[in-house]
């Protein structure tokens, strides 16, 4: 059985401002996401992503670690 998760890539957090803290409740109001699957939010790192914000999430991939960080941003992980 695979874990269901929602999926964002980096690059879909370029919307948000820098120095932001990006949380699941943040991208249901954005409406970035519709609702939270059953193993919450997944972060892959696709794309570019340009402003230094802190992502909370409950999975997150290897290349977006490195991306948020490579930007001075912060990954929580839930």
């Amino acid at each position: 059985f695979d874990k269901v998760y929602n999926v964002i890539n980096v690059e879909d957090l370029n919307n948000f401002e820098e120095n932001t803290v990006v949380t699941v409740e943040l991208l249901k109001e954005k409406n970035i996401i519709s609702k939270v699957a059953p193993y919450g939010l997944k972060v892959l790192g696709n794309g570019t992503l340009t402003a230094k914000l802190d992502v909370q999430a409950h999975a997150f991939s290897k290349s977006a670690v490195a991306a948020i960080e490579a930007v001075g941003g912060q990954v929580v992980k839930l």
